[in-house]
């Protein structure tokens, strides 16, 4: 009996161990990663990057792109040489203006025809000369005479720098500034009273001076619509008059530089 109670303990213990050192086995087991299946996961997982950080450009992409915008900054050029490499420019159009026929009369409307011609010597620098006709109506009020709205005119030839400081394939922006003579006719319809007696400018010369902003469309690289803001500046009677107005109309270019 005694020895029965001693191979039942030794047979628990037995058994209690062996399952202690299965357990001990499994786990270890476990934790032991197979080099070549880590390996294989590594190369099936496609590199992250980092938070915050931008994956590269395709370089094949960064290419197409950069010949894209060449060509399309070649055609630009091309296409603004081809308009203002003209070695000449001949301008006719109308305008209008308001003038000062008399230290104490109203301002009157002028009407005009304008004409001109540059010689450009770059795409931006050209030498202009212009020459202009003003018309139009002064009103003189009641006076003596039976002469109310005596027809006036005005001519000026005038020349000067045109320089372009914007240009584009379609249109340009340009500043002038041109100086010369003003021819003033104003007695020519007071029944032979004068100008001076109604109240105008004597007849005679003075001298012109025209800054103004040049705005072109081109419809063609030869031919182009114009539009001019015209400042004149003239001296008729001693008195400096500072008339305000437009002139616009057609281009038409021509020759090479």
């Amino acid at each position: 009996m005694f020895l029965f109670r001693r191979l039942a303990l030794l047979l628990a213990v037995c058994l209690a161990s062996a399952n202690l050192l299965l357990a001990q086995d499994s786990t270890s087991s476990s934790s032991i990663v197979d080099p070549s299946e880590d390996a294989s996961q590594q190369q099936g997982q496609a590199p992250q990057p980092a938070a915050g950080q931008q994956p590269a450009p395709d370089q094949g992409t960064v290419s197409v792109q950069a010949r894209i915008k060449a060509r399309r900054e070649k055609r630009r050029a091309d296409a603004i040489r081809d308009v203002y490499t003209h070695l000449y420019e001949a301008y006719l159009g109308m305008g209008y203006l308001r003038f000062a026929p008399g230290e104490t009369l109203q301002h009157t409307t002028y009407y005009a025809w304008d004409t001109g011609f540059t010689r450009y010597y770059s795409e931006r620098l050209g030498v202009t000369l212009d020459a202009r006709g003003y018309y139009g109506t002064a009103f003189v009020g009641l006076n003596f005479s039976s002469v109310t709205r005596p027809s006036i005119s005005t001519y000026t030839f005038m020349g000067g720098p045109t320089y372009r400081f914007l240009l584009y394939p379609k249109y340009s922006l340009a500043g002038r500034v041109m100086g010369g003579g003003a021819l003033g006719n104003f007695s020519s319809d007071t029944n032979g009273f004068g100008s001076t007696a109604l109240g105008m400018w004597p007849d005679g010369g003075s001298f012109a001076v025209n800054p103004s902003l040049i705005g072109e469309y081109n419809l063609t690289p030869a031919i182009g619509l114009r539009l001019t803001g015209d400042y004149v500046m003239t001296g008729f009677g001693s008195t400096l008059q500072h008339s305000f107005g437009f002139t616009g109309g057609m281009v038409y270019r021509f020759g090479r530089q």
